[in-house]
């Protein structure tokens, strides 16, 4: 009951010696029908409205506004906790590894063989929407899964799903699913999916299941929804490592229908341990206490 009373101020004391601008003579009577109000909006899950109308109460400025001015910011307000709570639910369902990674933070520097503009032009454009893949290879260190995680994560930002799977984990996962009877339900799911990030593409060998799996998963993807690639391979060993020429040809097929790549280049970006100096013993203790 507490919820409107920030308010009262502006519209009256209560002491009948001083005029009551607010049309409701008694202040208690409005701060009850502004709780009413504020609980009825979250009881219809309109909770972007709700906080929007408890800071227009504090907000003396707010009196000098019409009506229609003052709905406006409240509907303007729920959309955008509507969008904030989808991008945050989009988000934490995608699982991505660098779920923080934001494309406005790339590292462009010379020698890393990435063209901001290029970038910021695919994040920008319909590729997504279009169902193209993005092919992301270079050395360990390279930054290869931040970049994807951040074309993922600002996919989502844009109201896209997204999800992220390491392919070295797949095999295993797709026996659980397999041995579970979850497969054709995850595999209707992800066909879904409007972004699939596979992360670490050719690093481990893949069985006969894995690699039939795999074209089921592409195959449900193709031209329709988009798919990012990450690898130290170079797209040209691919093949090889599929291992069945017939796959091979059926995965590759479809993966390099419309594509756009990225090969990044330079030293690695994680920290390196610093070197111990000249004298001191690298299994040096801490203090005595």
């Amino acid at each position: 009951m507490q919820l409107a009373a920030a308010s009262l101020s502006r519209y009256g004391s209560g002491d009948k010696s001083e005029p009551n601008p607010d049309p409701y003579k008694d202040p208690k009577e409005y701060t009850m029908m502004m709780n009413t109000t504020l609980e009825q909006l979250r009881s219809l899950r309109l909770a972007g409205m709700a906080t929007g109308l408890q800071e227009q109460l504090t907000q003396a400025g707010m009196t000098g506004m019409s009506f229609e001015e003052r709905l406006a910011l409240l509907v303007d307000r729920e959309v955008h906790w509507r969008s904030d709570k989808r991008q945050a639910r989009l988000l934490k369902a995608a699982q991505l590894k660098y779920p923080q990674a934001c494309i406005e933070d790339l590292d462009a520097r010379a020698g890393r063989g990435l063209d901001r503009s290029a970038v910021m032009s695919l994040a920008l454009g319909n590729w997504i929407d279009s169902g193209h893949s993005v092919l992301i290879t270079g050395p360990t260190g390279a930054g290869k899964s931040w970049l994807a995680c951040a074309l993922a994560q600002y996919a989502c930002r844009r109201g896209h799903t997204a999800v992220y799977q390491r392919v070295p984990r797949l095999g295993e996962e797709l026996r659980i699913r397999h041995g579970n009877g979850s497969f054709g339900k995850w595999l209707l799911a992800l066909a879904k999916t409007d972004v699939l990030l596979l992360d670490d593409w050719g690093m481990a060998g893949i069985d006969a299941q894995t690699r039939a799996d795999l074209l089921e998963i592409i195959d449900d993807r193709a031209a329709s929804k988009a798919t990012i690639i990450t690898s130290q391979l170079p797209i040209e060993h691919w093949h090889a490592w599929i291992g069945d020429a017939t796959i091979a040809d059926a995965i590759l097929d479809r993966v390099m229908q419309k594509n756009h790549r990225f090969t990044l280049t330079g030293e690695s970006l994680r920290q390196k341990p610093k070197p111990v100096a000249p004298g001191k013993n690298p299994e040096a203790t801490k203090k005595s206490t």
